[in-house]
């Protein structure tokens, strides 16, 4: 089989500069909608993430696009192939990493990259140099004849991605990349991944609920129960927000929010012993608001605008809230 195996040439110029195309697909648990008519398209070379809470839809959207599940409305075109119609053609163009690690615990990483090899039909010299070339790649190559049970959560994920890079894919999908590393970790998993498209040219799609994983991206999908709340670069989504965010925080929020409501017309959003709002002159506004409700405000703050302030400003909740 030939992994090198160039798309169709039917497939037209005006979609040649993308790797991803999703056209309202659509997926459905019994009555509940996972996925309603998301649509978006990933450029070759770019990172894209899809950021959203847990329940957002965001893994049954990466198991459609790892081809674990088929799509019950619309359609997904990756490389100029139909996901639906060729996704053997599709695999072999596509890297996956999941959120739970999937190196085998009890074999070395040598061992490991060597039977994912032999997955894609990769054998003899060929396969031996692809594998020390990724060891040397992830900094791993010292600990290449140790057990993966051995390694730290971090290095765990390094060789799930030097497994999903070892048939040399153009488009890379991680699941949560960033779960359960600590920040050092994070920071080296994204080096790495920035390398990977600026020195390889390989095309990153990935899932988070992290807004500092989500500023890295170079475009951005907001999910929300199944629907796109927001699209763009992080920077523009940003900029949609009219002023700047102020944060105050006191011991009776609701009530504090309901007056600012009834002087101000401002609507806040109220969480535990804050309450959140945009203003355009958040600075000449919070020394009006402290003089007249000092005896409620316990402090204030004023700050540039975040990926969590777009996203409750589509749908009025936060990132960190749980979807039933």
């Amino acid at each position: 089989m030939d992994l090198s195996e160039a798309p169709p040439t039917s497939v037209n110029s005006e979609s040649s500069s993308y790797e991803l195309i999703s056209e309202s697909l659509g997926y459905s648990y019994g009555k509940r909608r996972a996925l309603d008519g998301v649509s978006f398209q990933v450029e070759r070379g770019d990172i894209f993430g899809f950021l959203g809470p847990n329940g957002g839809g965001k893994t049954t959207l990466f198991r459609i696009l790892a081809t674990l599940a088929c799509p019950q409305g619309g359609r997904v075109q990756a490389f100029g192939y139909d996901l639906m119609t060729s996704p053997a053609a599709v695999r072999r163009h596509l890297g996956v990493v999941f959120q739970a690690p999937s190196s085998d615990a009890h074999l070395s990483l040598s061992e490991n990259l060597r039977h994912q090899g032999h997955l894609y039909g990769l054998y003899g010299k060929s396969l031996r140099r692809k594998i020390r070339r990724l060891l040397e790649r992830f900094s791993l190559e010292d600990r290449s004849k140790e057990l993966v049970r051995t390694l730290s959560g971090g290095m765990r994920r390094r060789l799930d991605i030097a497994k999903a890079l070892l048939h040399e894919p153009r488009l890379l999908l991680l699941d949560e990349p960033s779960s359960g590393l600590d920040p050092g970790a994070r920071r080296g998993l994204w080096s790495l991944l920035e390398e990977l498209r600026s020195d390889e040219k390989v095309t990153v799609l990935l899932t988070t609920h992290f807004m500092e994983e989500a500023d890295r991206c170079d475009q951005l999908v907001l999910l929300d129960e199944g629907k796109i709340v927001g699209s763009g670069s992080p920077a523009d989504l940003k900029n949609e927000i009219g002023g700047n965010v102020v944060t105050v925080v006191s011991d009776d929020p609701a009530n504090l929010a309901t007056d600012i409501e009834q002087e101000f017309g401002i609507v806040s959003e109220v969480r535990q012993n804050e309450l959140r709002f945009e203003h355009p002159s958040a600075h000449e506004f919070v020394g009006e608001l402290a003089g007249k409700y000092s005896e409620l405000i316990d402090s204030v703050s004023v700050s540039r605008p975040s990926l969590e302030d777009v996203f409750i400003q589509r749908t009025g909740r936060g990132l960190v809230e749980e979807r039933r």
